[in-house]
């Protein structure tokens, strides 16, 4: 196989919550794969900081704006600011995320549904958002990030776990829709990695020795180790691929 089908120049790349964390990373590695790059946040300045460095890095068109994902006026409108600034959007990352460290009993349901409607609600609007003008073209990506825990269950997150297991169904369900579009809908499922959205598990030696306990390769994720993974399935490579989740976990769900 030709490595330029591993390339996405000429492509439009739009990172959810790519301001920081796996999204931040993710979005490098797409601008280092060609792509022109849109990162969004509830936070203008961090997007903007965000997208500056990465053009600047990699040489591509970059844009960062603010925007709620679950506000459908608002990603209606950033889709619109995008397709005018730099096309339209071929790849659709959503990497938005939260979570709520607490058990059934002690979880407000305002913690509950504030998780819901980041993690799957969100990415429902987003992809919505961008699914018309991708079957127009014949051509498009979206890629939901879910985790290990849409997988398995872990105590003390009834929220994050009910989230990313409906959000891999939801990724099934819409690769279903649009499998005769040229559309695919894939999953990344993390295990855990070392962004500030774990920063408590970090900061506490017996809770990160107790995940690295489970994790066969016996060490939390680099950053750098998410970036083949969004390449992979945003590219030409992964065109028969959809409905689908790639796990990214050291071997946590092996077992």
């Amino acid at each position: 196989m030709s490595v330029q089908r591993f390339q996405l120049n000429g492509r439009v790349a739009w990172v959810t919550g790519g301001s920081k964390g796996l999204g931040r990373q993710m979005a490098g590695a797409l601008a280092s794969a060609g792509a022109s790059i849109v990162i969004s946040s509830r936070h203008a300045d961090e997007a903007a900081q965000a997208a500056e460095e990465i053009g600047k890095t990699y040489g591509v068109p970059a844009l960062g704006l603010a925007a709620d994902v679950t506000s459908e006026s608002e990603t209606a409108a950033l889709v619109q600011q995008v397709s005018a600034a730099l096309g339209p959007i071929d790849i659709l990352i959503n990497s938005a995320g939260i979570n709520v460290r607490q058990p059934t009993t002690d979880l407000p349901l305002a913690d509950w549904q504030r998780v819901l409607d980041i993690n799957l609600t969100g990415p429902f609007i987003c992809s919505k958002a961008v699914i018309p003008q991708m079957v127009t073209r014949a051509r498009g990506r979206i890629i939901h990030m879910s985790s290990i825990l849409g997988h398995v269950g872990l105590a003390g997150r009834p929220a994050y776990t009910a989230s990313k297991g409906a959000l891999l169904l939801l990724t099934k369900t819409q690769a279903l829709e649009l499998a005769r579009t040229g559309v695919t809908v894939n999953a990344i499922c993390p295990g855990p990695f070392a962004t500030e959205m774990n920063r408590p598990l970090l900061d506490d030696p017996e809770k990160y020795a107790a995940f690295v306990a489970k994790i066969p390769m016996g060490r939390w994720g680099e950053l750098h180790e998410i970036e083949g993974a969004a390449i992979f399935l945003a590219s030409d490579a992964a065109s028969y691929i959809t409905g689908t989740s790639l796990l990214v976990d050291g071997g946590w769900t092996a077992q």
